[in-house]
C-alpha cells in the first residue's frame, strides 16, 4: 500500500521551509569548519579564507577511498555477531532483529588498518584529502536519501515513521518517511547510526596523530588526550550497541537525510575537529592541566555511563538486584518511571555526561580559540532541542504520570540550572 499523502504529525525544524535550509546550512557549516580550522587565524565566526573550486572539492580518488570505507562496514556488518537483538514492537507488532557486531567491527578495522600502516598504507595523507572525502560523503548522503525517499514511496503504511510524511516532499526528504528501510536483513539505518561514522571519526583522529607525529617528531600531549577520550567514546557507543535500538533515532525519527548526511559526513569529519585544530595549531599542555581534563572527561564519562547503564538495567529487568531499590512512578502504559538514582537527579542524567565530556575534548586545544568548542556549543544546542522533543513524546505517552515525574524531578539536563 502506498503512503498517505497527509500527517498529522506537528511539523518539526520549522516545516519545509526550515527543512530547505538545513539542507544547506548543514553541509556549508561542515565545510566551513573544514576551511577555517586549517588557516591562520582559524575564526569559527569569521569568513572561510577562500572558496574551493570544484577541482579542489572533486576527485575520484576520495570518491573510491570513500566507497571502499562504505563497503568494508558493510562487509564486517554481515559477519556473524555475538548476539542478535530483537527492537522495540512495531505498528504492526512485529519486532525487527539487529546484529550486535559493531565492537567487533572496530577491532577488525583497527586490525585491517595496522595490517594496511605495516604493508605500506599512508595513514598520514588522509588528512590532506578530508575536504574532497567530505565532499564524496555530502554526495553520496544526497544520493542515499534520494533513493530512502524513492523507496518509502512503495513501503506499506505500517513502516513509515510517525513524522516525515507530511507531503511536502523537502520536508520528507529531510526528515526521512521510512522508519526501518531495509534490503533483506540489512537495516539502513541501524548500519549508518553507529558504523561508518563512528569508526571513520577515530580514523581520522589517529591520522591526524601520525601526520603530527612525522611534522613534530612526536605527538603532542594534548592530541593524545582527544584521541583517547574520544576512542573510549566512540568504544563505549560499539561496546553497548544494543542500547542504541531504544533511542529516538531508531524507534521515532525516519532515515532521511538528517539522519544520513549526520552519520555519515558531520560525524566523521566535524566531530574530529579537536585533532584538526591540534595539527595545524599545536597547543602546549602541561601534565598538571592535563590531570585536570582527565579527571573532567572521567566524571563525564563516569556519569553518562551510569546513568545509561542503570536506564538499560531497569528496561531489561526492573527485578534485578542493581535498580531493584529504586523508586518508581506507575504510567497507564504499564511501563515505570524512575525517579530515583541517576534518573531522579535529573530528567536526563546522560546528556550531562556528554556535555561534560564535550568540553573535556575541547579544553585540551586551549581558550585562544573559539572553534574547537564548536563541538560543545553545538552538542549543547542538539541535546537541548532532543530534550525538548523527548518531552513532548513521553508527554503525551505518560500523560499525568509524565507531569507527576516533572513535578519530582524539576530540572532537565544540569541541576539546578536546567
Amino acid at each position: 500500500m502506498a503512503a498517505p499523502q497527509g500527517s498529522r504529525a506537528p511539523l518539526e525544524f520549522g516545516g519545509p521551509l526550515g527543512a530547505a535550509a538545513l539542507l544547506l546550512l548543514l553541509p556549508a557549516t561542515m565545510f566551513h569548519l573544514l576551511l577555517v580550522v586549517r588557516s591562520g587565524p582559524a575564526r569559527l565566526l569569521g569568513p572561510p579564507p577562500y572558496l574551493p573550486g570544484l577541482e579542489e572539492l572533486w576527485s575520484q580518488q576520495a570518491l573510491l577511498l570513500w566507497l571502499t570505507w562504505l563497503g568494508l562496514q558493510a562487509a564486517l556488518y554481515l559477519l556473524p555477531a555475538r548476539k542478535v537483538a530483537e527492537g522495540q514492537e512495531l505498528k504492526d507488532k512485529s519486532r525487527l532483529c539487529y546484529p550486535i557486531n559493531g565492537f567487533q567491527a572496530l577491532v577488525l578495522t583497527a586490525l585491517l588498518v595496522g595490517l594496511g600502516v605495516s604493508v605500506g598504507l599512508p595513514l598520514r595523507a588522509l588528512p590532506e584529502i578530508l575536504l574532497p572525502l567530505a565532499f564524496s560523503a555530502t554526495l553520496t548522503a544526497f544520493i542515499f536519501s534520494l533513493f530512502l525517499y524513492m523507496k518509502a514511496l512503495v513501503a506499506p503504511v505500517s513502516a513509515l515513521a510517525p513524522g516525515g510524511n507530511s507531503g511536502n516532499p523537502i520536508y520528507d526528504f529531510f526528515l526521512g518517511r521510512e522508519l526501518n528501510p531495509r534490503i533483506y536483513f540489512f537495516d539502513f539505518k541501524y548500519f549508518c547510526e553507529l558504523r561508518p561514522g563512528l569508526i571513520g571519526w577515530v580514523l581520522i583522529n589517529l591520522a591526524l596523530l601520525v601526520q603530527e607525529a612525522e611534522l613534530r617528531g612526536s605527538p603532542s600531549l594534548a592530541m593524545w588526550l582527544v584521541n583517547g577520550f574520544q576512542l573510549l567514546y566512540v568504544g563505549d557507543a560499539l561496546w553497548h550497541e544494543e542500547a542504541v535500538l531504544t533511542t529516538m533515532d531508531i524507534t521515532h525519527d525516519g532515515f532521511g537525510f538528517m539522519l544520513a548526511f549526520g552519520d555519515l559526513a558531520w560525524v566523521p569529519f566535524t566531530y574530529s575537529l579537536q585533532a584538526q585544530f591540534l595539527l595545524y595549531h599545536p597547543q602546549p599542555l602541561g601534565l598538571p592541566m592535563a590531570s585536570v581534563i582527565c579527571l573532567i572527561n572521567a566524571i563525564g564519562y563516569y556519569v553518562f555511563r551510569g546513568a545509561n547503564s542503570q536506564k538499560n538495567t531497569f528496561r531489561k529487568n526492573p527485578s534485578d538486584p542493581r535498580v531493584a531499590g529504586l523508586q518508581t512512578i506507575s504510567t497507564a502504559t504499564g511501563r515505570q518511571l524512575l525517579v530515583s538514582g541517576w534518573w531522579g537527579m535529573v530528567r536526563h542524567p546522560n546528556y550531562l555526561g556528554d556535555l561534560i565530556m564535550a568540553l573535556a575534548w575541547s579544553l585540551p586545544c586551549g581558550m585562544s580559540h573559539l572553534l574547537p568548542y564548536f563541538y560543545l556549543l553545538y552538542f549543547t544546542a542538539l541535546l537541548v532541542h532532543r530534550e525538548a522533543r523527548d518531552e513532548r513524546q513521553c508527554l503525551q505517552k505518560y500523560g499525568l504520570a509524565w507531569h507527576e515525574y516533572c513535578r519530582r524531578v524539576p530540572y532537565r539536563i544540569v541541576p539546578y540550572v536546567y
